[in-house]
């Protein structure tokens, strides 16, 4: 881990870390295939502000300690900076008051949990895994 692990990650410890397979969420015809998806399995749809440094962090700390298999559940990015209306729609169709970072757990066409800033954690969806 980096010289006394103050200074970031070794070389060993960053080929580890695998990227997660995120979604990018851009269009109102991907929000209404993820209704449908989500009669089949969880989907996860996480709003993140690219100008913002608590959402960047809580973004890292999720993936850092993300350990679901990919097959379990459904992960999408929507960047609410470039996409506001869509993320506007989220917050209205799932009635769920916007904020930033958020993630929103859709299971039968509904939210079934909401969290935002440090409440955002991986261990949240395993409850909805079957």
């Amino acid at each position: 881990m980096g010289l006394f692990g103050w200074f970031g990650s070794s070389e060993e410890e960053k080929q580890e870390q695998q990227p997660l397979p995120w979604k990018p969420l851009r269009t109102m015809e991907q929000l209404d295939k993820i209704e449908q998806q989500s009669k089949t399995r969880p989907v996860v749809i996480f709003k993140h502000s690219t100008r913002c440094g608590i959402s960047s962090m809580t973004l890292r700390r999720f993936e850092k300690h993300y350990d679901i298999p990919e097959e379990a559940i459904d992960l999408y990015y929507l960047d609410l900076l470039s996409f506001r209306d869509l993320s506007n729609e989220v917050a209205g169709r799932f009635q769920v008051w916007h904020q930033s970072p958020q993630m929103l757990i859709i299971q039968n066409g509904k939210a079934v949990a909401h969290a935002s800033h440090h409440g955002i954690q991986p261990s949240m969806i395993l409850q909805f895994i079957k």
